[in-house]
């Protein structure tokens, strides 16, 4: 994976939403299991006649079956005559061709540098659940959590407070080979509307398998009483997995947006990405 295009290629940015609720998460899987990768792939191939051959796509953040993204980025490098004959077209061909449930909604030559993985300064995520007595709005359903007990925001918020800043999350996260667990927790609030509807907010440079929903189900515990403010952090500070810690179901997840840094600065940003992660006095893995 290289921060530029290969000689004779076009690196191109796509900026991309889908409910995530029919599909087997963003990556292309064997077997045939429907993917959000695997369908702009297909409609790219088609629309720009390309046969068999196979533009793949890399992506500012893996989402994970069911869970829904609003503003998730992507990039693909396609040869510059191709470029050139489809890009003014190329995206409503793609509306025209695409599922209803994922839209492409802008398609661009990408800055010299731009990686859409490795250039973000941050992920943000919004994780939406409801206390009402009689359930989810049917309405909202897909997109909105039922928990059958009332919550203390001011709890929660006290809670996930204490969890910001660069810590190893591994007491929240699915453990993967050779992959780092150190990550910068930048925001992490919890808000609710005038229609009853918790929205927790978390924002971080990056984030670690079902470390989102394993959060959000640590802060339920505290917001129905279950478990003091304090509860979250001791879990981060043993470092291991806590059987209360329920990773909460991924229909109330939302990828809502990814930041990047001014083109000039893209290519100190991959370089960052790319280092190795540890905190003082311990030990880390690369990314």
């Amino acid at each position: 994976m290289t921060d530029e295009a290969a000689p004779g290629h076009v690196r191109v940015r796509l900026d991309v939403s889908y409910d995530g609720s029919e599909f087997s998460g963003w990556a292309k899987q064997a077997g045939g299991r429907r993917t959000v990768q695997g369908e702009i792939e297909d409609a790219l191939r088609t629309v720009t006649r390309s046969g068999a051959t196979v533009y793949e796509l890399t992506v500012a953040g893996r989402t994970d079956a069911g869970v829904h993204a609003r503003g998730q980025v992507a990039h693909v490098d396609l040869p510059e005559e191709l470029w050139a004959e489809h890009r003014e077209k190329l995206l409503k061909r793609l509306a025209g061709r695409l599922p209803k449930d994922v839209r492409v909604w802008t398609v661009a030559e990408a800055p010299a540098g731009f990686n859409a993985r490795f250039s973000a300064l941050w992920r943000r995520y919004a994780y939406r659940v409801t206390d009402a007595p009689g359930g989810v709005d049917p309405l909202l359903r897909g997109h909105v959590l039922w928990h059958d007990r009332p919550l203390d925001v001011d709890a929660m918020n006290e809670a996930a407070r204490l969890l910001l800043g660069e810590h190893d999350f591994a007491a929240y996260c699915k453990k993967r080979e050779g992959a780092t667990t150190i990550r910068t927790l930048q925001g992490l609030s919890l808000e609710r509307g005038s229609d009853g509807v918790v929205t927790a907010t978390v924002r971080a440079d990056a984030f670690c398998h079902n470390m989102v929903r394993s959060l959000i189900g640590a802060l339920l515990f505290v917001g129905d009483g279950h478990r003091g403010a304090d509860w979250p952090a001791k879990v981060l500070a043993a470092g291991v997995r806590d059987s209360a810690v329920h990773v909460v179901r991924p229909h109330g997840l939302t990828l809502e947006e990814v930041g990047y840094p001014a083109d000039e600065l893209l290519a100190a940003r991959n370089k960052e990405a790319r280092n190795r992660r540890t905190l003082p006095g311990g030990a880390g893995v690369c990314c």
